[in-house]
């Protein structure tokens, strides 16, 4: 049987985009312990212009900004501005929103880490 590789060699590459134990306001990641793991990957689309509610999330999640701009506030004043190509190691029980504040929308493909019991954002009201 005639085996169909190329003989070309193809080139892969690696690029980390982020490997921290904090969140992006530097506070430390908190130890998880998960019972029914759940992963969860949403791609959030924030129209330019637009804010989200102010919320906090239970468990764990990282973004990654693929277009727009988005300003991430905590309510205890600390700020992010993210381009695209730009991760974020997200807040988890801190009061934060983000606003699309670029002249396109912002695209941020994010993932939960977290149990099955639990909800990926809590909005305050």
């Amino acid at each position: 049987m005639k085996n169909n590789t190329s003989s070309e060699t193809c080139a892969i590459s690696s690029e980390t985009l982020i490997q921290t134990g904090t969140h992006w306001n530097k506070q430390a990641i908190k130890p998880i312990h998960i019972e029914c793991p759940q992963i969860t990957m949403l791609r959030i689309t924030v129209p330019a212009g637009k804010k989200l509610a102010m919320h906090k999330h239970p468990i764990l999640n990282i973004g990654y900004l693929t277009k727009g701009e988005l300003t991430v506030r905590s309510e205890d004043g600390n700020v992010l501005v993210l381009k695209p190509g730009d991760p974020i190691v997200e807040l988890v029980d801190a009061w934060h929103y983000g606003e699309s504040t670029g002249t396109d929308d912002a695209e941020i493909v994010v993932t939960y880490v977290g149990d099955k019991k639990d909800c990926l954002s809590i909005i305050k009201e």
